[in-house]
Order: C-alpha cells, then sequence, then structure tokens
C-alpha cells in the first residue's frame, strides 16, 4: 500500500505494560493469545482475488449487504480499488454491544488494545463525545484517530463515523435499531488530508447472537481530500493509487481476527462496563 510514512509518535507501544494490567478494571479481558480466523475466512484468503463483478462498488453493492452473493472475499477492480466482503458470527453479541463497544474503544489506547492485541497500536478521539451518550449517538459524528498494523505496515487511520444513511446504506432493522446496528465510515489518513474509501459493518441479531457482514471499498475511485483544495493533497494522492493483493488480504484476515477477537469477549465486557 502506498500510504506516506506515519510520523512515529513517542511512547505508543504494542501490548500493555505491568502498570496498565494492575491498574485497569477491565485487565482481565486483555489476552494476547487469538483464535485463528474462521474456516470460511480461510478460504477466502485462499479463493482470492475474486472476479470483479462479484463484489461490485460501493454503491452497487451498499443495498445487498445481507444477500450478496459472496459474503467473503475480496478483488482488486481495474479502476484500481479494493473491494472486500467478510462475514463473522458473533455468538452472544448483540446489535446493542456493538454499537456500545464503538462509542467506548477509542477512550483509551489499553480499550482499543483489547480489540487485536497484536495489532492495535493507539486510539483516540480527534474531539470527545459527551460522555452522557450512549448507543450511536457515542460515536456517530466523532473520528476515531488509530495506529494500527496491517500484515507488517502500520496505518494511523482516522476513522470517521457516519450514519447508515451518510453512506447510502438504508434498512429498516438497522433504522429501527433494535435487531441490527451498522456501523459506518468514511475512512482517510490522520497525517494527511485525504480519505481512503469506506467501511460498513452491518449487524443483525441471529439465534445465540448476531452475524456481522463487513465490507471494504478503498482506493482510486474513492480518493477524496478532507478539508483541504484537491490540487493541494494530489501529490500525496498519486502515491496512494495502487493498493494490491497483499493489502486486500491483510485487511481480510486482520478484520477477521479482531471482530472474532472481539466475539469472545464482549457480552462478558459489556456486562461489567456499560
Amino acid at each position: 500500500m502506498k500510504l506516506p510514512a506515519p510520523r512515529p509518535v513517542n511512547g505508543r507501544h504494542l501490548g500493555w505494560s505491568a502498570n496498565e494490567l494492575a491498574t485497569r478494571p477491565y485487565a482481565r479481558f486483555w489476552n494476547p493469545v487469538m483464535s485463528d480466523i474462521s474456516p470460511e475466512a480461510h478460504r477466502a484468503v485462499a479463493n482470492s482475488p475474486m472476479a470483479e463483478a462479484l463484489l461490485p462498488s460501493k454503491d452497487e453493492a451498499i443495498g445487498s449487504i445481507i444477500d450478496a452473493e459472496v459474503q467473503n472475499g475480496f478483488t482488486i477492480t481495474s479502476a484500481g480499488a479494493i473491494h472486500v466482503n467478510l462475514l463473522t458470527e458473533m455468538p452472544g453479541v448483540t446489535p446493542a454491544m456493538i454499537d456500545w463497544w464503538f462509542g467506548w474503544h477509542s477512550d483509551s489506547p489499553e480499550r482499543y488494545k483489547l480489540w487485536h492485541p497484536l495489532a492495535h497500536v493507539h486510539a483516540q478521539w480527534a474531539s470527545q463525545p459527551p460522555a452522557a451518550s450512549i448507543g450511536r449517538a457515542r460515536y456517530v459524528g466523532f473520528t476515531s484517530q488509530v495506529d494500527e498494523y496491517l500484515g507488517s505496515a502500520m496505518i494511523r487511520g482516522a476513522i470517521q463515523f457516519r450514519t447508515p444513511a451518510e453512506i447510502g446504506l438504508v434498512d429498516g432493522a438497522v433504522a429501527a435499531g433494535s435487531d441490527a446496528t451498522a456501523v459506518c465510515a468514511r475512512v482517510g489518513l490522520v497525517d494527511a488530508p485525504v480519505d481512503l474509501g469506506y467501511l460498513a459493518h452491518h449487524v443483525a441479531a441471529v439465534p445465540g447472537g448476531s452475524v456481522m457482514r463487513s465490507r471494504f471499498w478503498l482506493g482510486k475511485p474513492y480518493l477524496a481530500a478532507r478539508n483541504a483544495p484537491m490540487r493541494a493533497v494530489v501529490p500525496i494522492a498519486k502515491r496512494l493509487i495502487g493498493l494490491t493483493e497483499l493489502d486486500a488480504r491483510a485487511l481480510l484476515v486482520h478484520c477477521s481476527q479482531e471482530m472474532t477477537h472481539l466475539a469472545s469477549f464482549l457480552p462478558a465486557l459489556h456486562e461489567q462496563e456499560a
């Protein structure tokens, strides 16, 4: 992935310190021994990249997330994008827990590191959401600035949470907010005023838990300047063109790892902290 090198930030590190382990009230949920990715994710890695027509663009795919022909896989498009689809089963997890998690995890780096102990380094809000807000109101309209590894590459991402409707997702169950939710965001860089694409995690209740359907649309067709004239970011944008099969594979694996791991502790964490 041709990204500008992230600026090093002193004091940020993988893992938890001894002091953090001794003082954080949710320390029992720190577990750096992560489960393997799902069999479906393994097959997706083996069978991808797939034909471009099977994983269409955001505007074509956003209305059919649940019914998509391919739920697990990735493609590299002729227009210079990567599209990644992933389904994760989440036993014991409710859609409301997912909304709570996305409003909770960026309050401190330690919380963010619970999610992927081997890749997450740091998280903070660009501006702090109101402490009393709950559910989607705790994260929608706010930006989480994250440092994490995708594969062996460090990324400093600006995850700008949006309403589902803002990125084109219209779903009655999501709008009602009872048996489904959708976490949607514009994805950009922290160190440059450039947005790279979009993500959506559609979560629907099923007997015994939830199913999360994750979608990523990234690359040239989705690039845009953020709060700056486009001419100011053209040199950076040119370096961003050319996402590869390695990038798409790393993203699919990372997402499967973190969402599988999240499901392993979220019900108990929510019971303790919410």
